[in-house]
């Protein structure tokens, strides 16, 4: 595996555990139904960089349209987590979970 795919998959895999810790943690706040759209997200996007970094770490030649839709999904779940960030702090972490990872996913397009 080339090393430079190593910070990559290192935002990759801390993106999937803040997204499975928030998705957890949101299933506990008192009123869930609120946190419908994180936790959908959250999922969204556990599973996106987990796929993206299975393919990255093969050296596959799919990657690269993988790297831009999870950048896309983290996007969106930072986006969503930002929103919660102020009172939660899962959300927060997750949310900078997610930032960097979509800067990784961009970075690493064309790379």
């Amino acid at each position: 595996m080339p090393t430079q795919n190593q910070s990559l998959l290192d935002a990759l895999n801390a993106c999937v555990a803040a997204c499975e810790h928030c998705a957890s943690a949101c299933l506990q706040e008192a009123d869930v139904k609120m946190m419908v759209g994180c936790i959908s997200l959250d999922r969204d996007c556990a599973d996106i960089c987990a796929l993206t970094a299975r393919f990255v770490a093969r050296g596959s030649a799919h990657a690269q349209h993988l790297l831009r839709e999870c950048a896309e999904v983290c996007k969106a779940c930072g986006d969503e987590c930002e929103k919660h960030g102020a009172h939660m702090q899962h959300c927060r972490e997750c949310a900078e979970a997610c930032r960097r990872c979509e800067e990784a996913c961009r970075a690493g397009v064309g790379a």
